[in-house]
């Protein structure tokens, strides 16, 4: 008989074929047998009655600002408000201080992350003008998510705005490569439409056209040399009907922010909605939407880019955009879910089998024998509100203080350790780097 470390039992899983009832015993970290264990020894068992069990949901857009910005974030804490919302891996992004964009930053960020986060995790390489020809190395790199790329400027100073520079940059790569698409040329001549101490004029300023712009650059130049583009964020109606037409070289990322914030934000949390791209009205928010029930939309990403109350507290446009997002991206999700807004499968699409499948991730994205043991375990019917107290950043805050949902994360689970139950860290720091086929075997093995 088969003895297994670890069975979860009778609960319900989500997955690749459908929603039903089955066991899942782990080995060393791995899943070793789905279906009915009943007769099976384990050194623990799990019951797992009333909850539905995720792939272990992957969140592939945050910001945890080490090294340079620690003030507003870190490894420990971004990976601890991540695993206290039910993420098992994060991707995270390069506009760090100094920027990821040579080896020995990259190699920094890794040797800081191993024994620290506590969620497995991948670093993005920033791509800029200086650093074109070491990015086909540089994006093989053991723990590399890839190439991200800002046309419009946001926070930090990661900037190509210019299409030779984008060309350049997807020339020499052979991965998909992220992009903050906003036109810079267009937002640097709007300027002047920005109102002091009104945060309600940031999306007049970047308006849906400096987006558009950018993106339909964006899409002709990987048309033009054949390679693969993630649209991140989109906050555009018209953005999602252009990309609707362009999936051939094009997948994107929409945000919960973007799919649950309209226009009266801006009203009810001053410059703590203050996003780049915007939260703009209902509209766009209901094109979004569309994008996601009409199988557009390809992942959910919570660009979790924390800054500090004090530095959010500054007068509008002193005041730096970004907002947390990584904690609150499962409970935010499953409140839509319920609601009837997505299926519970659609999100699994969007938060493991879709970065899986994007990004090549080796062994995470669903729930089959011989991948990792990584679960997000919920409690459909379970009512909570989130509020600041319960967020783990080091910002401490949560545009959705005060909201109340339904759908709820009650585990984490990353390579068969419970490191999440019922809002307590039960395990150490002990994430590792996510594994891509995309790199060489003898460097990600």
């Amino acid at each position: 008989m088969t003895r297994f470390d670890l069975i979860f039992k009778n609960g319900t899983l989500v997955n690749h074929d459908g929603i039903h009832d089955a066991d899942i015993g782990v080995i060393a970290g791995r899943i070793a047998a789905l279906g009915t264990l009943e007769a099976a020894k384990a050194d623990e068992t799990i019951d797992c009655t009333g909850l539905h069990i995720l792939p272990g949901v992957i969140d592939t857009q945050v910001h945890f600002r080490e090294p340079g910005l620690t003030h507003k974030e870190d490894l420990a804490t971004g990976s601890l408000s991540a695993v206290m919302g039910g993420v098992t891996g994060v991707f995270e992004m390069p506009n760090t201080n100094p920027l990821t964009t040579t080896r020995e930053a990259f190699a920094d960020k890794i040797a800081r992350a191993t024994g620290r986060m506590h969620c497995d995790f991948a670093f993005y390489v920033g791509g800029t003008h200086d650093n074109v020809a070491e990015l086909p190395v540089l994006e093989k790199l053991p723990g590399c998510a890839g190439v991200k790329v800002f046309m419009g400027s946001s926070t930090g100073s990661l900037l190509v705005a210019d299409d030779d520079g984008v060309e350049a940059i997807l020339r020499a790569i052979s991965r998909r490569a992220a992009f903050h698409s906003e036109d810079e040329y267009r937002l640097e001549a709007r300027k002047g439409l920005r109102v002091d101490n009104d945060p309600s004029s940031h999306p007049v300023w970047r308006d849906p056209e400096a987006a558009l712009k950018s993106t339909k650059r964006l899409v002709a130049l990987a048309e033009k040399t054949g390679k693969r583009i993630h649209v991140l964020h989109i906050s555009t109606q018209e953005e999602m009907e252009f990309l609707a037409h362009h999936k051939d070289v094009a997948s994107l990322e929409v945000t919960p922010h973007h799919l649950s914030l309209d226009e009266t934000a801006y009203a009810r949390l001053g410059t703590y909605a203050q996003m780049n791209p915007p939260v703009r009205d209902a509209a766009h928010r209901a094109g979004i939407w569309e994008g996601v029930t009409q199988g557009v939309a390809d992942v959910l990403g919570s660009d979790h880019a924390p800054h500090t109350r004090e530095e959010k507290d500054r007068p509008y446009p002193q005041s730096p955009s970004g907002m947390t997002g990584v904690q609150t991206l499962v409970p935010i999700m499953l409140d839509h879910v319920n609601a009837g807004r997505m299926s519970l499968m659609r999100f699994v699409d969007m938060t493991s089998a879709g970065p899986q499948r994007l990004f090549s991730i080796a062994g995470k994205g669903r729930i089959a024998k011989g991948y990792d043991a990584d679960f997000t375990i919920v409690d459909m019917k379970r009512k909570a509100t989130i509020t600041d107290d319960w967020v783990a950043s080091k910002a401490g805050w949560t545009p959705y203080d005060g909201v109340s949902v339904t759908g709820w994360p009650v585990g984490t689970i990353i390579r068969g350790q419970r490191v999440m139950w019922e809002n307590e860290l039960v395990t150490a720091a002990s994430g590792r780097p996510i594994r891509f086929l995309e790199s060489p075997k003898s460097l990600r093995s």
